[in-house]
């Protein structure tokens, strides 16, 4: 998957949201706070840990839109840290049911946020497309999500969000 474009309309996002709300000052741990809290959203849309309950998943639109308001601000962190040179979606092999891929991935962004290194965003990747596979969405379903995610949070900041 070729992320320069997803990386690119990020920071278009990014900057815009800045400008129209006036936010100045360090966003790094706000944005691993948001990107905790997005990936807690998705894994409860996903209900894949409520051993208690007998209601099965959202449907698949409401999981990917999920899904992709995370990469959101996992490409928002990448750009704040100037690590947004990745071309492709690292590769890795990571096993496990989605329980365990979101404790992986929440462990992940955890150590990013103590470490922001190249190394650790990268680990931060292979847990997210851990977590697609296990979710069935494909490349061109995450990439055509995010588009209109984008989208939609242009006109959720025109309309005062």
């Amino acid at each position: 998957m070729k992320l320069q474009k997803m990386f690119q309309m990020q920071h278009e996002l990014d900057r815009y949201i800045e400008q129209v709300n006036g936010v100045e000052g360090e966003l790094f741990q706000k944005k691993v706070l948001a990107l905790t809290v997005e990936l807690a959203e998705l894994a409860n849309e996903t209900r894949c840990f409520k051993f208690w309950s007998r209601k099965g998943p959202s449907p698949d639109p409401v999981i990917l839109e999920e899904y992709v308001d995370s990469v959101h601000f996992l490409l928002s962190l990448g750009i704040l840290q100037g690590l947004d040179g990745l071309e492709e979606w690292p590769e890795g092999d990571v096993a496990g049911d989605l329980t365990s891929l979101f404790l992986l991935a929440q462990g992940r962004i955890l150590k990013f946020a103590d470490n922001p290194s190249p190394e650790n965003y990268r680990e931060i990747w292979i847990a997210y497309r851990a977590i697609a596979r296990e979710l069935g969405f494909g490349t061109e379903a995450i990439v055509d999500a995010y588009e209109s995610k984008n989208e939609e949070n242009y006109n959720r900041q025109r309309q005062g969000y």
